[in-house]
Protein backbone atom coordinates (compact mmCIF):
# COMPACT_ATOMS: atom_id res chain seq x y z
CA UNK A 1 0.00 0.00 0.00
CA UNK A 2 1.30 3.21 -0.75
CA UNK A 3 2.26 5.80 1.74
CA UNK A 4 -0.36 9.37 0.52
CA UNK A 5 0.40 12.49 0.68
CA UNK A 6 -0.20 15.00 3.95
CA UNK A 7 -2.50 17.70 3.23
CA UNK A 8 -1.47 21.31 4.30
CA UNK A 9 -4.37 24.02 4.73
CA UNK A 10 -2.66 27.71 4.03
CA UNK A 11 -4.27 30.54 4.46
CA UNK A 12 -2.22 32.78 2.72
CA UNK A 13 -2.40 36.96 2.35
CA UNK A 14 0.44 38.10 -0.18
CA UNK A 15 1.09 41.96 -0.21
CA UNK A 16 3.68 41.96 -3.10
CA UNK A 17 4.40 46.13 -3.28
CA UNK A 18 6.55 45.80 -6.11
CA UNK A 19 4.41 44.09 -8.39
CA UNK A 20 1.45 46.01 -7.18
CA UNK A 21 -0.50 42.52 -6.44
CA UNK A 22 -2.84 42.55 -3.17
CA UNK A 23 -4.81 39.55 -2.41
CA UNK A 24 -5.24 36.59 -0.22
CA UNK A 25 -5.47 32.68 -0.74
CA UNK A 26 -6.76 29.64 0.58
CA UNK A 27 -4.56 26.96 -0.51
CA UNK A 28 -4.50 23.40 -0.06
CA UNK A 29 -1.12 21.74 -0.34
CA UNK A 30 0.15 18.14 -1.01
CA UNK A 31 3.37 17.12 0.92
CA UNK A 32 4.35 14.02 -1.25
CA UNK A 33 5.64 11.44 1.26
CA UNK A 34 9.35 11.80 0.17
CA UNK A 35 9.05 15.56 -0.32
CA UNK A 36 10.59 17.31 2.78
CA UNK A 37 9.09 20.33 4.87
CA UNK A 38 11.77 22.56 3.41
CA UNK A 39 10.78 22.00 0.00
CA UNK A 40 7.11 22.16 -0.13
CA UNK A 41 7.42 25.55 2.27
CA UNK A 42 9.85 26.56 -0.83
CA UNK A 43 6.97 25.90 -3.24
CA UNK A 44 4.71 27.99 -0.49
CA UNK A 45 7.43 30.56 -1.31
CA UNK A 46 7.40 30.71 -5.05
CA UNK A 47 3.33 30.94 -4.81
CA UNK A 48 3.45 34.18 -2.82
CA UNK A 49 6.72 35.21 -4.71
CA UNK A 50 4.19 34.47 -8.30
CA UNK A 51 0.92 34.93 -7.02
CA UNK A 52 -1.91 35.64 -9.91
CA UNK A 53 -4.96 34.52 -10.65
CA UNK A 54 -3.87 31.44 -13.03
CA UNK A 55 -0.85 30.44 -10.94
CA UNK A 56 -1.46 26.75 -9.63
CA UNK A 57 0.34 23.87 -7.89
CA UNK A 58 1.85 20.96 -10.24
CA UNK A 59 0.56 17.08 -9.57
CA UNK A 60 4.22 17.59 -7.49
CA UNK A 61 7.32 15.78 -7.44
CA UNK A 62 5.85 12.20 -8.70
CA UNK A 63 5.57 13.19 -11.96
CA UNK A 64 7.81 14.51 -14.93
CA UNK A 65 5.13 16.22 -16.79
CA UNK A 66 3.99 19.58 -14.87
CA UNK A 67 6.38 21.96 -12.53
CA UNK A 68 5.96 23.04 -9.09
CA UNK A 69 3.83 25.49 -9.77
CA UNK A 70 2.46 27.10 -13.19
CA UNK A 71 0.31 29.86 -14.78
CA UNK A 72 -1.74 28.80 -17.54
CA UNK A 73 -3.85 31.42 -19.13
CA UNK A 74 -6.89 30.68 -20.15
CA UNK A 75 -6.45 29.69 -23.34
CA UNK A 76 -4.19 26.94 -22.57
CA UNK A 77 -0.72 28.98 -22.90
CA UNK A 78 1.61 28.21 -20.43
CA UNK A 79 2.97 32.07 -18.87
CA UNK A 80 5.28 30.98 -15.95
CA UNK A 81 6.79 27.87 -14.99
CA UNK A 82 8.19 27.45 -11.69
CA UNK A 83 10.87 25.15 -10.69
CA UNK A 84 12.22 24.09 -7.37
CA UNK A 85 15.63 22.58 -6.15
CA UNK A 86 18.35 21.65 -8.21
CA UNK A 87 16.33 19.63 -11.23
CA UNK A 88 18.61 18.65 -14.72
CA UNK A 89 19.61 21.03 -17.50
CA UNK A 90 16.98 18.71 -19.96
CA UNK A 91 13.88 19.86 -17.32
CA UNK A 92 14.77 23.85 -17.34
CA UNK A 93 15.45 23.14 -20.99
CA UNK A 94 12.08 21.95 -21.16
CA UNK A 95 10.36 24.92 -18.85
CA UNK A 96 12.20 27.53 -21.09
CA UNK A 97 10.72 26.15 -24.11
CA UNK A 98 6.96 25.30 -23.05
CA UNK A 99 6.57 28.87 -21.31
CA UNK A 100 7.41 31.95 -21.82
CA UNK A 101 9.14 32.69 -19.04
CA UNK A 102 10.38 29.93 -16.05
CA UNK A 103 11.83 30.43 -12.77
CA UNK A 104 14.14 28.56 -10.70
CA UNK A 105 14.16 29.09 -7.06
CA UNK A 106 17.03 26.87 -5.53
CA UNK A 107 17.35 26.12 -2.04
CA UNK A 108 19.99 23.88 -0.06
CA UNK A 109 23.57 25.53 0.65
CA UNK A 110 26.80 24.14 -0.92
CA UNK A 111 24.90 21.59 -3.23
CA UNK A 112 23.55 24.74 -4.64
CA UNK A 113 26.78 25.72 -5.09
CA UNK A 114 28.12 22.92 -6.46
CA UNK A 115 24.96 22.32 -8.89
CA UNK A 116 25.14 26.08 -10.23
CA UNK A 117 29.36 25.41 -11.30
CA UNK A 118 27.90 22.54 -13.07
CA UNK A 119 25.34 23.66 -14.90
CA UNK A 120 25.04 28.03 -15.25
CA UNK A 121 27.10 27.87 -18.67
CA UNK A 122 24.57 25.29 -20.08
CA UNK A 123 21.56 27.56 -18.38
CA UNK A 124 22.62 31.06 -19.91
CA UNK A 125 21.44 30.23 -23.03
CA UNK A 126 17.71 30.49 -21.35
CA UNK A 127 16.88 33.98 -22.03
CA UNK A 128 13.49 33.63 -20.07
CA UNK A 129 15.18 31.80 -17.13
CA UNK A 130 15.63 33.06 -14.09
CA UNK A 131 17.53 31.66 -11.56
CA UNK A 132 17.33 32.82 -7.58
CA UNK A 133 19.12 31.03 -4.40
CA UNK A 134 18.04 31.21 -1.03
CA UNK A 135 20.49 30.35 1.94
CA UNK A 136 21.01 27.33 3.68
CA UNK A 137 19.81 29.09 6.73
CA UNK A 138 16.37 30.79 4.60
CA UNK A 139 15.26 27.06 3.44
CA UNK A 140 15.61 25.88 7.19
CA UNK A 141 14.05 28.46 8.65
CA UNK A 142 11.10 28.61 6.01
CA UNK A 143 10.82 24.40 7.16
CA UNK A 144 10.37 25.48 10.60
CA UNK A 145 7.26 27.12 9.72
CA UNK A 146 5.60 24.23 8.53
CA UNK A 147 2.51 23.11 10.29
CA UNK A 148 -0.87 21.47 8.57
CA UNK A 149 -2.39 24.30 9.32
CA UNK A 150 -1.31 27.56 8.36
CA UNK A 151 -1.94 31.19 8.38
CA UNK A 152 1.16 33.15 7.50
CA UNK A 153 2.11 37.14 5.41
CA UNK A 154 4.15 37.59 2.65
CA UNK A 155 5.30 40.87 2.04
CA UNK A 156 7.44 41.89 -0.71
CA UNK A 157 8.88 45.28 -0.57
CA UNK A 158 11.86 46.48 -3.04
CA UNK A 159 13.43 42.77 -3.39
CA UNK A 160 13.53 41.19 0.37
CA UNK A 161 10.88 39.04 1.09
CA UNK A 162 9.17 39.40 4.52
CA UNK A 163 7.46 35.56 4.95
CA UNK A 164 5.64 35.12 8.57
CA UNK A 165 8.56 37.22 10.42
CA UNK A 166 11.37 36.04 8.32
CA UNK A 167 13.61 38.20 6.42
CA UNK A 168 14.45 36.71 2.69
CA UNK A 169 16.77 37.74 0.56
CA UNK A 170 17.14 35.67 -2.60
CA UNK A 171 20.66 36.09 -4.72
CA UNK A 172 19.82 36.04 -8.61
CA UNK A 173 21.81 33.47 -10.32
CA UNK A 174 20.85 34.59 -13.42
Amino acid sequence: MAIKSTIFKVDLQVADLDRGHFADYALTVARHPSETDERMMVRLLAFALYAGQDLRFGKGISTDEEPALWEVDPAGVIRLWIEVGLPDETRIRKASHKADRAVLLTYGGRAVDMWWKANADALKRFDNLQVWQLSSEEGAALAGLAQRNMKLACTVQEGTIYFDGLELKPVRLQ
